[in-house]
């Protein structure tokens, strides 16, 4: 990683957003979205990952998270490397109208960086943001969950979710 956004401190929270490279859209398909529900389940029971809240988007992840052990860089480094090789091998057996070009783009991107192998799916950048404090938590869990309401992904149910919170206030 480089500048300013790496993680730090391996025990603090993190807000942070795993991208798919060219924003490619996987996720707007249930069975890729399970596959990263289950891997941070398994995370979760395996690996020492405390997960306080997060949305898949259609092309990123947005994440408040922390790790018990100390190894946060390197559960999220596994993390993406296990659902990226499952997601690829996913495409490559499941009924995809998008095969040729989703693959083509994953192979383009790996050639571009000497730290990929065949395929590069993910971004090596997670853009972590320390949780310095419970205002800025909150204001990173409100933005995770109105993510999907701003991206008109749940427009009904976010019109009452916007209304509830405006006559909270």
């Amino acid at each position: 990683m480089s500048g300013g956004y790496q993680i730090r401190d391996q025990y603090a929270a993190h807000f942070i957003t795993p991208t798919i490279v060219d924003w490619v859209d996987v996720f707007t398909r249930k069975v890729y979205r399970d596959i990263v529900i289950d891997s941070l389940d398994f995370c979760i029971k395996n690996k020492a990952l405390q997960l306080y809240g997060y949305v898949i988007m259609t092309n990123h992840l947005h994440m408040i998270v922390k790790s018990a052990n100390g190894t946060l860089s390197d559960t999220i480094r596994d993390l993406k490397k296990f659902t990226s090789t499952q997601i690829i091998e996913t495409i490559k057996k499941e009924p995809e109208s998008r095969r040729e070009w989703m693959l083509h783009r994953f192979e383009w991107n790996a050639d571009q960086n000497q730290r990929s192998s065949n395929n590069q799916m993910w971004t090596h950048e997670n853009h972590p943001e320390s949780i310095y404090s419970l205002k800025f938590f909150n204001q990173k869990l409100n933005y995770i969950h109105e993510n999907p309401v701003r991206s008109g992904w749940m427009e009904i149910a976010g019109r009452i979710y916007i209304q509830q919170r405006k006559s909270d206030h």
